[in-house]
């Protein structure tokens, strides 16, 4: 294990975990992103994903199968009951809020003794004046390809996977508001857009679609930046996504449109510090439940929250 450079009681097992993808690049993303964060904190991270991942052919992950969390969390009992769990997600989507909770409840049922800390999203919210590091991240990205282009203010439009989740709907919206101050008087305008959405009026709020975004007013000529709020290569994101296709073809279909595509969320350094502030929260709330339960000897308790941190 590497030496902390902080004292504690009790030496955490630290899972970085995403959603999952079936896509080799983002299961080796995280991957990356997990040893950066390692030596940032201290402690060895391991990287995991809540669903898909483990059906990316081994050979193409260096012959290392990518981990899935119930099971990664389930070898592991044998070294540790203590854990914390540091998830890339813009907000509480509903791997976090229902899909963890569950496979944490199935562990404590044979291993009460089990204690899993949740740190928080990448975007909390709830900080009318604050602007999210988030917000930075995209910003810096849109503003490397508007001085590579020389762009004279051009049209930005911010786009996101999608979700049947509210809560993370409002991650977009959040940033959207947040990236057009950062960017004031240097672009022309700026709305956001999500790349899919289920059926039914109760999805609408995933409107509009980036789809039906490109072509309209605004965004049919010139120059316009597509700013990523993807975290890892996949299905849309990438250099053979969805988006990459989809500028392409727009541009073919509307002469003198011309689409530039920022980097992604996982390509900036300042990622690494974000999720390091998350472990460290955690971590904080991790030491002072281990003191207590060793002081007192409480009962394993219900999922609770601390601010953004949730303890199982």
């Amino acid at each position: 294990m590497v030496q902390s450079r902080f004292r504690h009681t009790i030496d955490p097992i630290c899972l970085l975990v995403d959603n999952g993808s079936l896509k080799a690049s983002s299961t080796l993303t995280l991957r990356r992103i997990a040893r950066a964060l390692s030596q940032k904190i201290g402690f060895e991270v391991a990287p995991v994903s809540m669903l898909h991942s483990n059906a990316i052919d081994p050979e193409l992950l260096g012959g290392r199968p990518a981990e899935l969390i119930a099971p990664a969390l389930q070898k592991r009992l044998k070294g540790a009951q203590q854990f914390i769990v540091i998830p890339v997600f813009f907000g509480p989507s509903g791997a976090l809020t229902r899909h963890l909770p569950a496979r944490i409840a199935e562990l404590k049922a044979s291993v009460p003794s089990l204690r899993v800390t949740l740190a928080p999203c990448l975007v909390e919210g709830g900080r009318p004046n604050r602007i999210e590091l988030l917000a930075h991240i995209l910003a810096d990205w849109v503003e490397e390809k508007r001085a590579q282009a020389q762009l004279n203010r051009p049209a930005v439009i911010l786009v996101d996977h999608g979700t049947p989740a509210p809560e993370v709907n409002a991650v977009r919206h959040l940033m959207e508001k947040q990236l057009a101050h950062l960017l004031d008087g240097k672009i022309e305008r700026l709305v956001s857009a999500s790349m899919e959405r289920r059926e039914g009026k109760a999805f609408d709020f995933n409107e509009p679609l980036l789809e039906k975004v490109i072509g309209t007013e605004g965004f049919s000529k010139g120059d316009v930046i597509v700013s990523m709020l993807f975290l890892s290569p996949g299905r849309h994101a990438g250099p053979d996504g969805d988006i990459a296709r989809m500028c392409r073809n727009a541009e073919q279909r509307y002469l003198g449109l011309r689409l530039h595509r920022t980097k992604l969320v996982s390509q900036h350094p300042s990622l690494v510090d974000l999720l390091a502030e998350r472990f460290f929260r955690a971590y904080s709330v991790s030491q002072e439940t281990a003191s207590a339960q060793e002081t007192l000897r409480e009962q394993p308790s219900r999922a609770s929250i601390k601010g953004e941190v949730s303890r199982f």
